[in-house]
């Protein structure tokens, strides 16, 4: 089963509900997330940037058990808008508003790396399907490639981007990455009512597609034939990449169609986990589900109050994990990690080594969604130890079955030895008795 989950830029809470019934689940509270600052993170807990409070001079991050309606852990790190995080949830990176990118270790809440990416405000972060690279969009109009690699490695000064797509000439509204990780596509939206498709390998600009309003929300097909566009007229359209499309479009060149249904601007947009169901989230505070293959509309869900500016779909399957077999280990892996740190090596922010000592224990380990460098070490020599202990067993077993199958052949051996001797044995009497009976 599948939930789509929502957030809104006032304090309405976060709305979550079956994706195919449509029934409400737990709706958690005190949340005005930012726009693309709402994410699952290693499908253990919820965290959310949050909208800044004027009168606070940072800004902040939740996070949510999935069983309480309460944030547990609140961080004041920088001003941060949109947040991504691996599959994983081994780390967080943030955007923030001073043009900088913040990498964290999710485990310890450790800022590991820092670096200044854009000239103004971090609007929206992607990663590729390998993780191995970082897309960031900005209000400077521009879109930037970066290995994650060299970021961390060091190399984050100076022109430390693999590419720099400087095309939009108003703020970037939404990034989305292909399939195929260095050899993908990038899809990027605009205010200046375009969205582009960027070669990540070489470099180039594929194609510009202009709509007949401002896109803030993108949606890629998985087979890569299409994309969706959320606009500020309340309607998604449907732009094509490898799909056909005409000329005589009402709407425009590489444009197939719209869904209407919106009576205000779409602000979010994704697609289920098949990618036969689209999730739309509008000003209009709805949450619609729709069909793409009859491209109708299924579900209507109603979020509380206020606009939508966040959706996500999650499988219930990584909220309710069942790895563990011991039930004190899974409460234990129901903590939260702890706040996130201001700044690198800051002595002022301790580690809170209680939810640290999760990952410690040695059977334990392993059911973890997270956990730090120092714990994976000990997990990789207990590997080791483990490993060592089974070669030998399997030496012991396989010396066994060669002696087995050495004796089982000098067996054979005497067996068939004995046949060929006691046949020629016979054949010289059958010799005798044919020559004495013809004498």
């Amino acid at each position: 089963m599948e939930l789509v989950i929502a957030s809104s830029p006032v304090d309405s809470g976060i709305g979550c509900w079956d994706l195919y019934t449509g029934a409400e689940q737990l709706r958690y509270k005190s949340c005005n997330s930012a726009t693309h600052g709402l994410i699952c993170i290693g499908g253990r807990f919820l965290a959310s940037s949050q909208v800044r409070d004027k009168a606070a001079s940072s800004g902040s991050i939740l996070y949510w058990n999935w069983k309480k309606a309460q944030p547990e852990v609140k961080s004041f790190p920088e001003v941060i808008n949109p947040i991504t995080s691996n599959s994983s949830g081994t780390f967080l990176i943030g955007g923030g508003s001073n043009g900088d990118i913040y990498y964290w270790e999710v485990a310890s809440g450790r800022l590991l790396m820092k670096w200044h990416a854009h000239y103004r405000a971090v609007t929206c972060l992607v990663l590729s399907d390998d993780e191995s690279l970082l897309v960031s969009g900005s209000e400077d109009g521009c879109v930037r490639v970066w290995n994650l690699v060299d970021v961390m490695s060091g190399n984050s000064e100076g022109n430390a981007y693999l590419h720099s797509f400087s095309e939009h000439t108003l703020r970037v509204t939404d990034v989305k990455f292909g399939y195929g990780g260095g050899c993908g596509i990038i899809i990027s939206s605009s205010e200046d009512r375009t969205c582009k498709v960027w070669s990540t390998s070489k470099g180039l600009l594929l194609r510009t597609i202009a709509f007949p309003s401002i896109i803030d929300a993108i949606a890629l097909d998985p087979g890569e034939h299409v994309f969706y566009s959320g606009s500020r007229d309340g309607k998604i359209y449907i732009g094509t990449l490898n799909a056909e499309s005409t000329s005589s479009s009402s709407y425009g060149l590489h444009i197939n169609g719209a869904l209407s249904g919106h009576s205000k601007s779409v602000t979010c947009l994704t697609l289920n986990i098949d990618g036969n169901l689209l999730v739309s989230g509008s000003v209009d505070g709805t949450v619609r589900i729709w069909d793409t293959k009859a491209q109708q509309i299924i579900r209507i869900l109603m979020h509380s109050k206020g606009s939508v500016n966040n959706v996500i779909v999650v499988r219930r399957s990584l909220l309710n994990p069942q790895t563990s077999v011991n039930p004190k280990a899974s409460k234990r892996a129901s903590l939260l990690p702890p706040p996130l740190h201001r700044q690198i090596n800051s002595e002022g922010d301790d580690v809170d080594l209680n939810h640290m000592s999760l990952p410690q224990a040695p059977c334990e380990s392993r059911d973890a969604h997270y956990c730090s460098y120092p714990v994976m070490m000990q997990q990789c020599n207990e590997l080791k130890q483990e490993g060592s202990m089974v070669l030998k067993l399997d030496h012991q077993r396989s010396v066994q079955m060669a002696q087995e199958w050495k004796k089982l052949y000098e067996d054979l051996y005497q067996f068939c030895t004995n046949e060929v001797v006691d046949g020629d044995e016979t054949r010289e009497c059958k010799k005798c008795c044919r020559r004495q009976s013809d004498q």
